[in-house]
C-alpha cells in the first residue's frame, strides 16, 4: 500500500519545534492516519527539526507558497529540501499554489518525483477560482507546470479562516460548489480544510477558561460525506501574525474539545512562570473538558497531568504549543474513528 493512503486527516501546520515534538510523540497507529502539511517561510528550516524530532508519519506535505523564487537560478528551495529529507528517509509531497510561477511549479514536480511521484494541489476557492472553468484552468496550469497526472494529485480545498457564524454559512455553501466541481475529475483524494482560530488571544480574558466556537470543524461536519477528507490548521490560526511581540507571553494552552477550544491564559499574580503554569495546569486538569482517559488521552496530555503535580518544568511557548497540538490531533483522529 502506498505512503499516505489510509490518511484520514491532513493539518496544515507551521514549522516549529512545538508542531514537531506533537507529531513526533504519535503513536504509530495515529501518524498513520496523518499527513501533516508544513508551510514554510523564507529562513526557516524543516530538515534540522525532524532530525531531532524524527516522525513517524509515512509521508509529509511541504507548501513553500510564501517563499520567493531565489534571485540564484541554480537556487531552488523545494530541491534542497527534497535532498535533505530523502537523505532522512522522509517521503515528501510538494503543495503547488495556483499563483506559483512556472519555475516553482517545475521546481515542485522535480521534487514530486525525488520521492513519491506525488503532489497537494491546494485551490482556495476564493482567491484562486470563482467558478469550474476558473478552477480548470487553474487545475490544468498547475499539473502541466509540474508535469504530473491529476490522478497523482491530493485535492485540498482551502477555505482558510472561517472567523464567525456568517463565514462558516458561506464557506460551507462554496466547499458545496467546489466539490461538485472536484467529483467530475479523478484527483487521488479530496479534502476540506478551513480554521477559527483568532490570530490574536491577547484580548481574551484571563485566570479562566474561555471557549472559541470551532467553527471551522462544524463547517466540515455538515459537509462530511464519503470520500472528503479532513484538514485544518492544528490549534493556530491561518492569519499568521508577523512582527516581534515585544510582551512575554503568558501561559496559554488552546485545548480542543468536539465543539470549542478551551483557551487557558493565566496571569494570577504571586509566582513565578512554571507556578503559574502549574495553576492553569491543575485547573484544566479539574475541569470538564478533561478527557476520561486523562493522561493517557495523548502524550500532551500526560505533560499537563504532569505539570498539575508539580510545578517544576513549567514549560515555554513551545511547550505549551506541543501539549495543545498533541491532545487536538488525538482529538480529532478520535472524532474521525469510525464508531
Amino acid at each position: 500500500m502506498s505512503p499516505a493512503r489510509n490518511v484520514r486527516y491532513r493539518p496544515i501546520l507551521r514549522p516549529r519545534r512545538g508542531e514537531l515534538a506533537a507529531l513526533h510523540h504519535l503513536d504509530p497507529p495515529d501518524a498513520a492516519s496523518i499527513l501533516p502539511i508544513f508551510e514554510m517561510e523564507s529562513g526557516l528550516e524543516l530538515a534540522p527539526l525532524i532530525r531531532r524530532f524524527p516522525l513517524r508519519t509515512e509521508a509529509i506535505g511541504v507548501d513553500f507558497g510564501a517563499v520567493a523564487d531565489h534571485a540564484d537560478p541554480l537556487v531552488s528551495p523545494p530541491l534542497e529540501l527534497a535532498e535533505g529529507l530523502a537523505d532522512l528517509g522522509v517521503p515528501m509531497i510538494p503543495v503547488l499554489r495556483a499563483y506559483e510561477s512556472r519555475r516553482r511549479l517545475a521546481e515542485n514536480g522535480l521534487a514530486a518525483r525525488m520521492h513519491l511521484g506525488r503532489a497537494i494541489l491546494r485551490l482556495q476557492p476564493h482567491l484562486d477560482a470563482t467558478n469550474p472553468a476558473e478552477a480548470d484552468a487553474v487545475t490544468d496550469r498547475a499539473l502541466r507546470g509540474a508535469d504530473l497526472l491529476i490522478e497523482d494529485i491530493d485535492l485540498l480545498i482551502d477555505l482558510a479562516e472561517t472567523a464567525c457564524v456568517a463565514h462558516a454559512d458561506r464557506f460551507e455553501e462554496r466547499a458545496r460548489r467546489v466539490l461538485r466541481w472536484a467529483r467530475t475529475l479523478p484527483w487521488r483524494s479530496v479534502s476540506v480544510a478551513s480554521g477559527a482560530m483568532p490570530p490574536n488571544l491577547d484580548d481574551l480574558p484571563v485566570d479562566r477558561a474561555v471557549a472559541v466556537g470551532r467553527l471551522d470543524a462544524r463547517v466540515w461536519d455538515r459537509l462530511r460525506e464519503p470520500g472528503v477528507g479532513y484538514a485544518d490548521y492544528g490549534v493556530t490560526s491561518p492569519v499568521r501574525r508577523h512582527g516581534v511581540q515585544n510582551h512575554r507571553q503568558l501561559p496559554t494552552l488552546r485545548y480542543t474539545s468536539d465543539r470549542d477550544w478551551w483557551i487557558y491564559r493565566w496571569a494570577r499574580r504571586g509566582g513565578r512562570s512554571d507556578d503559574r503554569c502549574h495553576s492553569l495546569c491543575r485547573t484544566l486538569v479539574d475541569s470538564p473538558q478533561w478527557p476520561a482517559l486523562g493522561a493517557r488521552y495523548s502524550w500532551g496530555d500526560a505533560q499537563i497531568a504532569r505539570r498539575a503535580r508539580t510545578a517544576r518544568g513549567g514549560g515555554s511557548s513551545t511547550g505549551w504549543t506541543a501539549w495543545g497540538t498533541s491532545h487536538h490531533l488525538a482529538h480529532v483522529l478520535h472524532s474521525l474513528a469510525p464508531h
